[in-house]
């Protein structure tokens, strides 16, 4: 099939990753022509905004959230898939039957929300992560409504949280008998579900949703202990499982994400991948893969700058940048850098008030995560003591105090 069109950088997928790589790639070479192909109807979007500021802050609108405009020099092809890499004609095939050709290829291809298969996306039912998700969401999330949010972790806790903030009557159906308890020691663990509560939040602990029914007037759901919940709407956050179905296909060599090297190339040239797809050899924690913010505006704008290097055939750089994350819950707000793994050993570093604290993770006496609470600009600090320890075991009773509290 001859290609309808061609690009010197194509880039599969259309979230934040994406639109680092374009502007990264439009900076280093402002005549290189630049795709974007997305599933979704719209462009690539800041998706923290969905869950955090829009619910919160009155001064944010939808508009503000939009990460390419028209000066991007970029050609968005939105509303259709990849359905099939062909690395040797370097071409992609696309869902509306076209073949799109390219110089250098990124696979930013993000992660989908785990469904309930008896339970579909609909009018009230909800896998959040996207613009049109959010839109839906406000229309029927309206002071006094209920809504039950299933899953307590990352995501299920913001929207949570921000629905709660917003006049809705939320139930919160969780697995653990925790909020976040993967992330969050149990004393703190106890204290966010604490707030949960004393915010109006009805918390189902150590509950399973099974199944479900929805109709034009609202949900019915069914738990693992056979007990029935019903609400104008339920929202999930269950989870996500990376997009790595192309790579597959195509040959390339996966790991539970797309492996890369450090300049973020794939085991096959000119192909590339960023973002929350791509399994990566961290410059202090190793191979992982992060489903997380400034990861994937790191690592786009990383990717976009080496495949222009490789376009001219100048050296790359590697992707050193460890990545942070952060939420808000309520009147709490944190930023965490590492693995934040509540298996793990920690050692809490608390004000007498509780009101502020950092948290450390070890794995056999080495740092792997730091979690700072109410704690501010010291991610920094964190990375470093990551890295200290990296080589080098450290006692428990050395950590508190190696990072100030204020």
């Amino acid at each position: 099939m001859a290609h309808s069109k061609g690009f010197d950088h194509l880039i599969v997928g259309a979230g934040v990753a994406a639109a680092a790589a374009a502007k990264a790639i439009r900076e280093r070479d402002p005549s290189a022509s630049i795709g974007i192909v997305g599933r979704e109807p719209d462009g690539p979007y800041y998706r923290p905004n969905l869950s955090k500021s829009l619910w919160l802050d009155d001064s944010t609108s939808l508009d503000d959230g939009w990460l390419l405009g028209d000066d991007d020099g970029v050609e968005l092809i939105t509303g259709v898939a990849a359905t099939r890499l062909h690395p040797q004609s370097q071409a992609v095939s696309l869902s509306n039957a076209e073949q799109i050709g390219y110089e250098q290829l990124l696979l930013a291809t993000g992660a989908s929300p785990r469904t309930l298969p008896t339970l579909p996306p609909g009018d009230r039912v909800f896998y959040y992560r996207t613009v049109d998700d959010y839109q839906r969401l406000r229309e029927v999330a309206r002071p006094g409504s209920k809504a039950v949010v299933v899953g307590g972790g990352y995501i299920g806790a913001e929207l949570a949280a921000a629905l709660a903030s917003n006049d809705v009557a939320v139930t919160l159906v969780i697995p653990t008998r925790t909020v976040q308890s993967n992330l969050f020691p149990p004393d703190l663990a106890k204290r966010v579900t604490e707030t949960f509560r004393s915010r109006g939040v009805t918390v189902k602990a150590g509950a399973r949703v099974m199944s479900g029914t929805a109709t034009d007037g609202g949900v019915r759901l069914e738990t693992e202990a056979g007990t029935t919940l019903t609400a104008d709407y339920v929202v999930f956050g269950i989870g996500v499982t990376p997009n790595i179905k192309l790579a597959e296909c195509a040959g390339l060599k996966t790991d539970g994400g797309i492996v890369v090297d450090e300049y973020l190339s794939t085991s096959v040239p000119g192909i590339w991948a960023a973002g929350d797809v791509a399994h990566y050899p961290d410059a202090l924690l190793e191979m992982r893969r992060v489903e997380h913010v400034d990861n994937a505006e790191h690592q786009g704008a990383r990717a976009g700058r080496d495949m222009v290097a490789a376009t001219r055939r100048r050296t790359l750089k590697p992707y050193t940048y460890t990545p942070i994350f952060w939420s808000d819950l309520f009147d709490y707000g944190y930023e965490a850098v590492g693995e934040i793994d509540s298996s793990y050993a920690t050692v809490e570093d608390f004000s007498p008030d509780l009101s502020s604290g950092v948290i450390y993770y070890l794995l056999d006496g080495h740092v792997r995560g730091v979690l700072l609470w109410n704690v501010w600009d010291a991610t920094d600090k964190a990375k470093r003591l990551i890295g200290d320890t990296s080589a080098r075991s450290i006692r428990a009773s050395e950590l508190k105090g190696r990072i100030p509290l204020g």
